[in-house]
């Protein structure tokens, strides 16, 4: 019996050991593997603190860039309104010198025709005067040079008041009625001026070339040179435009047209 009972006192201490065994077996096994699923999980959260550093830094990067192109773009916009404003300026100080430049050439044109000679009119036949020559067949009669007068003023107040296609109009009129006019010349000027306000150069340079050719002495002829030389510039015929100019100092030395030739050339 007693032998049985130690037996049995022996067997459950073995089992017992085993099963402390086993389970301490058991637990250096699963030890490694929790200790690596620890591991795992501050790895991740490591990298997930790394990546949303990163990220907000871009974010910050991206938000400051942003902020820069949009002060850029303000920038530009007032760089631009402000340009916009300069040409609007610019574009009105331009139109208000051409339009005193006009009303000045159009005040000298009248200065200068009280001081030309004028061609005197026939006189009206009185008793005791001889009679009037007859009329040549073919041959046009004399003009009557204060119809011309009025003709020539009418054509130079259409220019004044802007209508540039219709004095265009009647200074061409009035160089071909009267071509041996002394105010010719100027109507030939003025018709040149009205072709470049209507932005032909070509018709201009081709007016104002006949100024030049025909009445070479002639006040207008050095101011013809240099719209000429305007219009040949505006055309993109710079080479030419330079020969013009050239031109008005060696015909016209002593012109104020010559010192304005001057100017450019320097250019």
């Amino acid at each position: 019996m007693r032998f049985a009972s130690g037996l049995a006192s022996g067997s459950a201490k073995g089992l017992a050991t085993g099963l402390l065994t086993l389970t301490l077996l058991l637990a250096l096994f699963a030890a490694p593997r929790a200790q690596a699923g620890m591991f795992d999980d501050d790895e991740a959260r490591r990298q997930i603190k790394d990546l949303s550093i990163k990220t907000n830094e871009r974010l910050d990067t991206l938000s400051k860039a942003q902020f820069e192109l949009v002060n850029q773009i303000q920038a530009l916009r007032e760089e631009n309104a402000k340009l916009r404003g300069q040409v609007e300026t610019l574009s009105y100080e331009l139109e208000s010198a051409k339009k005193r430049q006009q009303d000045f050439y159009i005040d000298l044109d009248g200065r200068l025709r009280k001081l030309e000679p004028q061609s005197a009119s026939a006189a009206e036949s009185r008793p005791g005067d001889e009679a009037k020559p007859a009329a040549v067949p073919g041959k046009k009669a004399a003009s009557d040079p204060a119809v011309e007068a009025r003709e020539y003023e009418a054509a130079l107040n259409l220019f004044k008041a802007n209508k540039i296609k219709e004095a265009a109009g009647a200074f061409e009129a009035f160089v071909k009625e009267h071509p041996d006019s002394t105010l010719t010349p100027n109507a030939q000027y003025w018709l040149g001026n009205a072709y470049y306000s209507l932005r032909d150069c070509k018709k201009s340079i081709d007016a104002h070339k006949a100024v030049v050719s025909k009445w070479p002495q002639h006040p207008k002829a050095p101011d013809a040179m240099i719209n000429m030389a305007t219009c040949q510039q505006e055309l993109g015929d710079a080479k030419g435009a330079k020969i013009t100019l050239e031109s008005v100092l060696v015909k016209y030395p002593d012109s104020p047209a010559a010192a304005t030739a001057k100017q450019r050339l320097k250019k």
